[in-house]
Order: C-alpha cells, then structure tokens, then sequence
C-alpha cells in the first residue's frame, strides 16, 4: 500500500501548518529523529533563529497525489559564528518541524531514510553549500508524527565581514522496498536568514579553490558531478570520495582551464562515503584543496530479507605494449641520387588494463645511423608519419603522434588523454623515411629505434 499524503484544512490546523515543514510522500516522509541541535554548536551560534519559508514538495509518482504547496520551518547553526578568513565552518540544516503526520495505517520502519540540501550563502562571500544526513532515522507509527532531522556541510571563509547563511532547496530519499526520492525546493528563493557569521581577516593567504557538487547523494555506482573553481590554470586535479577524514578508492581526475575551473565525474562504490573533496597534487593538501562538500550513498549496499549478496571483482591488470618484430629492412637507394630510404615500424600493440582514470603515452627516439668506414647518418633525418588504431569497446581512444622527424631527442608516437576511466586495447603503426644523402658511402647503415610506454 502506497501512503498518501494527509492534510486537513480546518482552520487551527492551516494556522500550524505556516511553521510545519511541506508535505512528503510514500515512505519519503520518514526524518532523522533528535530534534534542534543542542550544545556547543548552538552555544557559539548566538545568532541562529528559526525561519518559515514557502515550500513546493513533489511527491514520488507511486503516491499518485500532486505536488504540495506548504511551509518549512527550518534553522541553520554553525561550529563557529566568529571564525577567521581561511576557517572551515561546519553548518548545519535543521528541519525543524514536518508539516504532515504519517497518513496511513502501515509503520515506516528506521533507518532508511538519507536526507540532502542546501544551504545558501550570502554576504561578505557566496556560494551553496552541499549538505547532507546520515541514513539513520526512527521508526514512524502508523498515523504517527513525523520528528525533525538534521543535515550538515562545510564552507570555508575566504572574505571577512558580515556572512549570511538561508535554508535552501532539500531532499528526501528512501529506500525503503523500493528508492524514493521527494525534493522540496525554496518557492521564492532565497529563504529567510538564519544564521549570520561575522568572519574577521585572518592575515594569511587564503586558499579560495571552491567546489560544488551537481547531487548530494545517489546510489552506489551513481556518477555525481563536481564542478570546481579558482584552481591553478591548467593543473591537474584529483576527485576523491572520502569517509570521515579518510579517502576512499573512489577518485577521477579533471583539468582545470585558463580561468581555473574545471567540470568532472567522480563515480562514488563506497558506502561509507561522507564527502567530496578535489585537489591538485598527488596526495589530499588542504591548502591546494576544496572540501569536503556532503554526499552520501543511498542504496545499492542492501541485502533485503530472504535475499543473497552475489559479488564479483574485477581485477585491476597493467599497462603493456608488445611489438609484432624487432627489425625493419628499409628501401635500398642508389649512390649518387640519395632519398628516401622508406618502410615500416612494425606494429605495436598497447594493452591498457589498469582500469584507472590515467591516460598513456608511447613514444619512440633513433640513434644515429652508422655504416662502412665510420660513416653515419644523422638520426634526424629519420621522419615518420605515425597512425594508432583503437580496439572497438575501449573506453579511451588513442591519438596519434605528428609527422615530422623523430631525432635522438624522441617525439610522440600516440597517447591517450587521462579521464575519468580509462584503458582499452591499440595498434600503432608508421611509416618510415631515412632521407640518405647522395653520396653516403655504399653499404648498410643501422640505428636503433626505442620505444617507451609511459
């Protein structure tokens, strides 16, 4: 049976609703419990306040009832209502009170319930913060009150003065007999203050990379959007899962344009999953990174009753190249006339298993060539016309290198880009051409062509 939302329109009841949250459907109805946050955080919060702002609600489809127009009331509390440029202050999105009681007979059980929004921020900085709850939230009676529930995130300070933080848009996920979702968005955005921070200079240099993120949860398996700012022109940046201050081996890779932003896919497996963070670099520093911005994982790690868990791994393999031959006999030419000495490079295959978000890169250099008497070619005079083929089903695709002379220095034979999975299998090919001067001595002259995958 589906719940369906239940509303009365007497007028005490119409009265109360002005400080209820709206309406949620099926199963989404069901919150975290605990009510207002209490202790040190609000202690420090002075100026936290309870704020109303109008709601739209849509319901799942499966309830079969229309969206639902009604009141939220929400506050927002920080860790630190007085911090210095360059802080992290964590926020915290209460739902204070629901608008509607559970409308049937049928008990929602605990825990399955995740909780996301928005906190707008506005002020002496700006920006939306990515907040998010854990799936953890008591059972609900038949006909039984909905309690509040709480969603956190951070920002960091990165100007000081009088900083603003609004309730914004939020959703309800359940996964309960089937996933659920019921977004709840501001209707006149933006919502009322709740909070407000007055940040002072800290005097030191502020790190002002930023990230958003296009969802606050999603299955395990979902891609989730990370959209970033103000990094270094041109840097490589890593996308990292993290749960709590540990990073998990969920991670993408992105490059940031000449402005210093960048848009990536980051695909989050881990069910234990807090946050999202992005960084240049090879290992997480805050000072050249962003985040954490909330996400959590929804479903996808259940194992209902009566069920079996079936796992299977793939297994991570290397990055290899192998070549159909060791030895290339180029055309002969005439004493006297020169020219072009041509052939082929003997085909390399390139197989990429390693199944990461790192691309590769083949290249080749040639020695001088040496013949009768002493005498030599240069190695550049060694031109080459490369050309890669990629395997159908690979999920990288190769480039490959320009013609022009290869030299003892080396050039780039093929590649392909790093990206957010990457691998496959290729074949690179090229043709060859020894430019011999007209009157090299008479004889066989030899160089030896390298050739490194990186």
């Amino acid at each position: 049976m589906s719940p369906a939302i239940r509303r009365s329109d007497s007028p005490g009841t119409r009265r109360r609703s002005r400080r209820r949250a709206a309406a949620l459907g099926v199963g989404a109805l069901v919150v975290t419990g605990g009510g207002l946050l209490a202790g040190p955080a609000q202690a420090m919060a002075a100026a936290s306040v309870a704020v109303d702002f109008p709601t739209h609600c849509i319901p799942p489809a499966i309830a079969g009832i229309p969206p639902i127009d009604g009141t939220t009331s929400a506050q927002i509390s920080v860790d630190n209502a007085a911090p210095k440029v360059g802080d992290t202050v964590t926020v915290t999105y209460t739902v204070v009170k629901p608008a509607a009681s559970n409308p049937v007979d049928l008990a929602l059980p605990a825990d399955i319930m995740t909780p996301t929004g928005k906190v707008t921020v506005a002020g002496a900085q700006s920006a939306d913060i990515t907040v998010a709850g854990p799936k953890k939230n008591d059972p609900v009676p038949g006909k039984g009150e909905f309690p509040s529930f709480s969603i956190t995130g951070t920002f960091t300070v990165t100007a000081p003065g009088e900083i603003t933080l609004s309730p914004g848009d939020y959703n309800i996920h359940t996964s309960y007999i089937m996933e659920l979702d019921t977004p709840c968005t501001v209707t006149d955005p933006p919502a009322p203050v709740s909070q407000t921070v007055i940040a002072t200079d800290g005097g030191g240099q502020v790190n002002e990379r930023a990230i958003q993120l296009g969802a606050a949860s999603g299955a395990a398996g979902d891609q989730v959007t990370v959209t970033g700012s103000k990094f270094t022109a041109g840097a490589s940046v890593t996308l990292a899962g993290r749960a709590g201050d540990a990073q998990t081996g969920d991670t993408a890779t992105a490059t940031a344009d000449g402005s210093g932003g960048f848009t990536g896919q980051l695909t989050v497996n881990d069910p234990a999953t807090t946050g999202i963070v992005a960084y240049e670099g090879a290992a997480w520093d805050a000072a050249k990174g962003a985040g954490p911005q909330a996400y959590t994982v929804t479903g996808g790690g259940e194992t209902p009753d009566g069920s079996q868990k079936l796992t299977s791994t793939v297994k991570a393999g290397t990055l290899s190249m192998s070549q159909a031959g060791d030895s290339v006999e180029l055309s002969a030419v005439d004493f006297g006339k020169g020219g072009a000495s041509t052939g082929a490079l003997r085909t390399v295959t390139v197989k990429d298993f390693r199944g990461g978000p790192a691309g590769w890169s083949l290249t080749g250099k040639v020695t001088d060539f040496k013949g009768p008497a002493g005498a030599t070619i240069g190695a550049s005079a060694l031109g080459w016309s490369p050309a890669c083929a990629t395997k159908a089903g690979s999920p990288s695709t190769c480039a490959a290198g320009s013609k022009g002379s290869v030299g003892s220095a080396g050039a780039t034979l093929a590649s392909t880009p790093n990206g957010a999975f990457t691998g496959g299998e290729f074949t690179v090919d090229a043709g060859l051409s020894l430019d011999v001067p007209e009157y090299a001595a008479a004889g066989t002259y030899s160089g030896v062509f390298t050739l490194t995958l990186t």
